[in-house]
């Protein structure tokens, strides 16, 4: 790793964090080893399995791919910050407990934040659209389909509202 040290003042989860860092050090590494986040799970490192899906100013992007230095002057959301701060789980998160969507749970944190993004702006989502947001998050354990019935209860639980 290179010597050369950058300051990164970022919200994560609405708390404003800064740091220096390494100039090559992952925003992956970043919320897991020096914030302390570890529920942004890093699976393969290539971006592919969806595992460390974070939102980036809103967006749901691969932390594996992105440098801790990116993240200066952005707002960030780990799973971490999705349930109420009285401990009420997000209506996604209920929903996937109520669906059985949960098995292993490494997948889970990414497709939470990448779906949370996607009700966001589709309120009302069909069946193939939700397939859609899902296919760039790997889950090995369940075959999606309870995950599926889990984003369209949470929709329907949500009433559209963002």
């Amino acid at each position: 790793m290179s010597d050369e040290r950058h300051r990164v003042a970022t919200t994560v989860n609405g708390t404003r964090h800064q740091r220096d860092v390494d100039g090559r050090l992952l925003l992956s590494d970043f919320l897991r080893h020096v914030l302390g986040l570890t529920g942004t799970r890093v699976g393969c490192e290539h971006g592919v399995c969806g595992a460390c899906t974070i939102q980036y100013d809103g967006l749901p992007v691969r932390s594996c791919l992105m440098l801790a230095v990116q993240a200066d002057g952005h707002e960030i959301a780990t799973v971490e910050g999705l349930a109420g701060k009285d401990g009420t789980l997000h209506p996604l998160q209920q929903a996937l407990r109520d669906t059985h969507g949960l098995q292993c749970g490494f997948c889970t944190a990414g497709i939470l934040m990448t779906m949370t993004a996607f009700l966001a702006e589709h309120p009302k989502p069909t069946e193939p659209d939700i397939r859609e947001a899902l296919s760039g998050n790997l889950c090995r354990c369940t075959g999606y389909q309870h995950i599926v019935e889990a984003v369209t209860l949470a929709a329907s639980r949500m009433g559209g509202r963002r």
